[in-house]
């Protein structure tokens, strides 16, 4: 009985069955050492932000602005009259602060920068610097005809306002002229004109199969003000031209009536964003320019209103920014991340390889050798992080498909006969990896290219299994 039992579990553990659940088993397993290296990733990549932020806070960060805005300060004068037992009908004079903010009739925005990168240890942020220019005209004649009985406003303390997102980034005015060639003498503050309050995603972090997006909050916080010289009320046209530097992105506000916007740079990937894009553009190897012509009927920010609380009124118009991002065209992070989410579908591959060429080879193997198999495939990704850090990643993907796929080839050598099956693993890893590159490089048919390749390895088992006897002899 006792041989009896032995003998029906050896068939048992000598069988297909037996060996495919075993194989389940590895795959299940492998996906632990797959889950660390995506925390790995994560990791990674959370300190490449940090070391970026840590340049940008150094060099003067995102690049938001908007204006200039002419602000004139006012007051409204209210009677209130209360009737009292005692003291009869009483009147009482109360005045209220208010600034009156006015758009640019026409702003043109000229941008003309140049880019460099900068590292810190293995990790780089692509950065900019140049001349930033604000010309065009006010015309306060509508805005000042909504002013009421009561209300008066005091040219001679008119402001220049230009909101930023970081005054870090100013290296100095080139040039401040307002109206008959009148100097403007800027000064730090944005006088509580805070009306963009930009997010921007900055990154992302991994726990097991979810992926939380983090955000970062960009606002017009800072900025520079001037006071407008000899201002009269009457049209006053400015020219400003600031020396700027910063980093990542860029990004205006069309808050003229008529807003013309022009950026150039040396840099060849950009990645033009927010609400409208160039009506015009050319990028080549050495750069771009864009060109962007807004209508103010085209967005929601008026020409003119009333800041009723001294400049802070809640008002955020970050829907209506435009501009471009920098774009790195390879973010290794986000490519290794991609990867490791299509491993377990690559590890399936080998495993169905070994195991088909065990059976036409009639040659049994052990389960050991297919966790190796699985391991190596596995320390392709480790490979391909660490390696893409310091090189290319096209570069750091063949070398580290390249050396999975010569390991793989002749460990299967000494497992099997001769080289008659083995190169097979050799041309099925191969023809893994690049598909695994291709899913990794064409992103918008990424899940086209993922489901035929499945589909293809499906059918190719079941055509090579078709006449298998899956009970096997010895069962």
């Amino acid at each position: 009985m006792e041989l009896d039992k032995k003998a029906k579990f050896k068939k048992f553990t000598h069988g297909y069955t037996f060996k495919i659940l075993m194989l389940i088993l590895l795959v299940l397993l492998l996906l632990i050492p797959l889950a660390m290296i995506r925390g790995m990733i994560n990791e990674r990549n959370r300190t490449a932000n940090s070391a970026e932020a840590g340049i940008m806070e150094a060099w003067g960060s995102e690049l938001v602005a908007a204006g200039p805005f002419l602000a004139i300060p006012g007051v409204r004068t209210e009677e209130i009259r209360t009737r009292t037992e005692r003291e009869g009908e009483k009147t009482e004079t109360i005045k209220k602060q208010f600034t009156l903010i006015i758009a640019p009739k026409k702003l043109d925005i000229a941008a003309d920068f140049k880019t460099e990168i900068r590292k810190r240890g293995i990790f780089s942020v692509p950065l900019f610097y140049g001349e930033l220019g604000f010309s065009g005209g006010f015309d306060s004649a509508a805005a000042l005809a909504t002013l009421v009985h009561g209300e008066e406003v005091f040219f001679n303390q008119a402001e220049l306002i230009i909101a930023l997102s970081s005054q870090k980034g100013i290296r100095r005015i080139e040039k401040a002229v307002f109206g008959d060639g009148g100097d403007l003498f800027f000064l730090p503050g944005n006088q509580g004109l805070n009306v963009v309050n930009f997010t921007k995603w900055s990154g992302d972090r991994i726990y097991g199969d979810k992926v939380y997006f983090d955000t970062a909050s960009i606002q017009t916080g800072s900025g520079i003000y001037a006071a407008a010289p000899e201002y009269n009320g009457k049209e006053s046209g400015f020219d400003i031209v600031i020396s700027m530097q910063g980093g990542q992105l860029v990004r205006f506000l069309p808050i003229g009536q008529d807003t013309h916007v022009k950026v150039a740079t040396d840099w060849a990937s950009p990645s033009f964003q927010g609400s409208f894009l160039p009506s015009g553009s050319n990028i080549t190897d050495n750069g771009f320019d864009a060109e962007w012509d807004i209508s103010y009927l085209s967005r929601d920010i008026p020409l003119y209103w009333k800041n009723e609380t001294g400049g802070r009124d809640g008002r955020d118009y970050s829907h209506s920014l435009f501009g471009v991002d920098f774009f790195r065209a390879i973010d290794t992070y986000s490519l290794n991340t991609r990867a490791v989410k299509y491993a377990i579908l690559f590890l399936i591959v080998p495993f169905l390889t070994l195991f088909l060429l065990e059976i036409f080879t009639k040659k049994r193997i052990h389960p050991v050798p297919y966790l190796l198999s699985g391991i190596a495939n596995v320390i392709f990704y480790l490979l391909l992080l660490s390696l893409s850090e310091q090189m290319a990643f096209f570069l750091a993907y063949l070398i580290g498909a390249v050396s999975v796929t010569v390991l793989l080839t002749l460990y299967s050598r000494a497992l099997l006969p001769s080289w008659n099956k083995s190169w097979y693993m050799g041309l099925v890893v191969s023809l893994s990896y690049v598909l695994l590159y291709a899913v990794l490089n064409a992103e918008s048919y990424a899940l086209l290219i993922g489901s035929i390749g499945a589909f293809a390895v499906v059918a190719l088992v079941m055509f090579l299994t078709r006449r298998l006897d899956w009970y096997g002899s010895d069962e």
